[in-house]
């Protein structure tokens, strides 16, 4: 955390709103089966970072907004070992959510440098990634590199 905030960066920690309470993290990202986002803030307050697993669900997405939630994500889109898959998400709800949410939306689940262009031309504000890093064959710097080409490139098209 000392680390990524001395370089301006926010930390989340995923999944334990007690926990990142505990620490006074920059935010936490809770899950379906994780407690509720009106515990969860009342946990973390007004300033922390919340963001909401939303899985292939409009009506998650939608909900998690009117509460309040930071950002929305929507995943897995391609197959991951990172975590076990609940559902595959299609670039279409990143187009919805675009268009009708004004709440930020993450694409999360096997997102490589390879396949992560067309989940920012869909839409995606954020790639939520950690196998695409820590397992690239070029190290996980080279792979921050890759994906900010990527994402630039996308960003000028």
């Amino acid at each position: 955390m000392p680390l990524a905030q001395a370089h301006d960066v926010a930390f989340l920690l995923n999944d334990s709103p007690l926990l990142a309470s505990e620490l006074g993290v920059d935010g936490v990202h809770i899950g379906q089966e994780d407690m509720s986002y009106k515990e969860t803030r009342a946990l973390v307050g007004e300033e922390a970072i919340v963001g909401v697993t939303c899985h292939d669900s409009r009506h998650l997405a939608m909900e998690a907004a009117e509460r309040g939630a930071n950002y929305v994500a929507f995943g897995a889109f391609y197959p991951t070992s990172t975590k076990e898959t609940k559902t595959r998400a299609t670039t279409d709800i990143l187009e919805w959510c675009n268009d009708l949410i004004e709440t930020p939306c993450v694409a999360i689940g096997g997102i490589t440098v390879d396949n992560a262009a067309p989940l920012i031309k869909s839409g995606a504000d954020f790639l939520a990634v950690s196998g695409g890093v820590w397992n690239n064959s070029n190290g996980p710097e080279q792979a921050v590199t890759e994906f900010n080409r990527v994402i630039d490139t996308v960003s000028a098209t």
